[in-house]
C-alpha cells in the first residue's frame, strides 16, 4: 500500500474509534432499563349500528367492508371470498358467512360450510359444514337467517334445488329439504321459509326437525315473460315481502303459513307515465341493476334504480332513482345521479341515507331528505349491499 493510502486509512480508523467512544459515553449504562416492555392488544368495534352499511367487494376485491354512512369511515371487513353469501344475526352479534373452499385454491376437496364471525372482533368462532350451496354471486335472498336468529337457511342447487337448514344455536346441520323449481328464500316466521318459483307461485315450506311440507299460493306474476328481481326485500316487523318485476311491477306479500299477494301497480304509473311494456323495441323507463330497489321499512318509501331503456335491459345501471310510497301507490321523487348506479340499499334510520354503488367500485351516500351527496367512497366494492335491519 503507498504510503498516502497508509496515512488516510490510519486516519479513518482513528475517526472511527474516536466516534464510537463518544457514543458508548454518552449513552446510559442501563440501555435496557430505558426501554418499555411491549404490549399487545385487539382492536373491537361495535356490535352493527343502523347507520353502517355491507358492501361485497364484488369480484375484483375481497372481504366485505363496514362502512358507517355517516361519517364516511370505513369500521373493518368480514372475510368473504367470491361467490360468498353473508347474512348478519339479527341480535347483532354475529356475521354469517355462506362459503365454499377447495383443499387446493381453485381445485380439490370441496368444502361448503357456514362460517361464524364475532361481530366486535370480527374472529372465526366456529365453521357449520353443509352438503353443499349454489356458486351464484350478487344474490342477497340465496342465504337467509329467521327473524328469531336461530335458524339460517341455505339454497342449493345439487344436483336439485333444495335448502339447507342450520341450527345456529346449536351451531349444526340440521336437514336438506328438497324444492323443486323454487329459489329465492324469505323468512315465514314460526312456520320456516316461503320461496318464489317458476311457476309464478310463492311457495312455503313448514318446517318440522327434517321435514318439510311444502304449500303453494296461485301464481301471481309470469316467471317467463315478467320476472321477479330476486333482490327483493322483506320487512321483518310487517312481516312483509315486496317484490319488482323487470317492466315495473311492484307487488307486496303478507307472510305466513298461507301468503297473501296484493294486486300490483305499474311504478312507471306511479310517476306519470305509460306502464312498462314486454314488446320488443319500445323505449320507456325500466328497473335495472342488480340490486335495484331498497325499501325503507318504518316508512314504507320504496326506491328503485331507473333507466332509460328496452324490455330485457334489467342489468343495466340506473340513472335515476325513484322514491315510490307504496301504500299511496306514488312516485313522490325522483333523483338524477351524476354516475350510473347498479346496487342500492337505504339505511333504517329516522333520517334514511341512500347507498349505491356501480361498476368503478365506489360508494355514493346520500340524504334522503335533501338528495345531498354526503360522501363518494373510493375502492369501496362493487358487490351487493347490506343494512342493519331493526328488530
Amino acid at each position: 500500500m503507498s504510503t498516502a493510502r497508509r496515512r488516510i486509512s490510519i486516519a479513518l480508523l482513528a475517526l472511527l474509534i474516536g466516534s464510537a467512544s463518544s457514543i458508548a459515553q454518552a449513552a446510559p449504562a442501563d440501555i435496557s432499563a430505558a426501554l418499555e416492555a411491549e404490549e399487545s392488544d385487539v382492536m373491537t368495534i361495535d356490535p352493527p349500528k343502523p347507520t353502517w352499511f355491507f358492501v361485497d367487494g364484488g369480484w375484483d376485491m375481497p372481504g366485505t367492508s363496514i362502512f358507517d354512512g355517516e361519517s364516511g369511515k370505513m369500521k373493518g371487513m368480514v372475510e368473504t371470498r367470491r361467490l360468498a353469501d353473508m347474512a348478519i344475526d339479527p341480535a347483532g352479534r354475529y356475521y354469517y358467512v355462506a362459503e365454499t373452499i377447495w383443499s387446493k385454491g381453485d381445485r380439490g376437496t370441496r368444502q361448503d360450510m357456514v362460517s361464524i364471525y364475532d361481530s366486535r372482533t370480527l374472529n372465526l368462532l366456529t365453521e357449520v359444514p353443509l352438503p353443499g350451496r349454489i356458486l351464484i354471486g350478487s344474490r342477497k335472498n340465496n342465504f337467509i337467517v329467521s327473524d328469531d336468529g336461530k335458524t339460517a337457511y341455505v339454497y342449493d342447487f345439487s344436483p336439485t334445488s333444495g335448502v339447507n337448514i342450520i341450527d345456529l344455536d346449536k351451531k349444526k346441520f340440521v336437514a336438506a329439504i328438497e324444492l323443486p323449481g323454487c329459489a329465492s328464500l324469505m323468512p315465514n316466521p314460526g312456520v320456516g321459509f316461503s320461496a318464489l318459483c317458476s311457476d309464478g307461485s310463492l311457495a312455503t315450506v313448514a318446517v318440522k326437525g327434517a321435514k318439510g311440507a311444502i304449500t303453494h299460493t296461485q301464481p301471481f306474476f309470469d316467471a317467463t315473460n315478467d320476472p321477479i328481481f330476486d333482490n327483493f326485500a322483506y320487512d321483518r316487523k310487517k312481516k312483509k315481502t315486496t317484490f319488482l318485476t323487470y317492466t315495473g311491477q311492484i307487488y307486496t306479500a303478507q307472510i305466513s303459513a298461507m301468503p297473501t299477494v296484493s294486486t300490483p301497480f305499474s311504478i312507471q304509473a306511479a310517476a306519470g307515465i305509460r306502464s312498462g311494456e314486454t314488446k320488443p323495441l319500445e323505449l320507456n323507463w325500466y328497473p335495472g341493476g342488480r340490486q335495484p330497489m331498497a325499501l325503507h321499512r318504518a316508512s314504507g318509501q320504496l326506491f328503485v334504480l331507473m333507466h332509460m331503456g328496452e324490455y330485457w335491459s334489467h342489468k343495466a345501471s340506473g340513472s335515476e332513482v325513484w322514491q315510490v310510497d307504496v301504500a299511496a301507490r306514488k312516485v313522490v321523487k325522483r333523483f338524477t345521479l351524476k354516475e350510473p348506479m347498479n346496487n342500492i340499499d337505504v339505511s333504517q334510520t329516522a333520517k334514511p341515507l341512500l347507498y349505491m354503488n356501480g361498476e368503478k367500485g365506489e360508494v355514493l351516500v346520500l340524504d334522503v331528505a335533501t338528495g345531498e351527496e354526503k360522501h363518494k367512497i373510493e375502492k369501496a366494492g362493487g358487490g351487493i349491499i347490506t343494512v342493519p335491519e331493526p328488530n
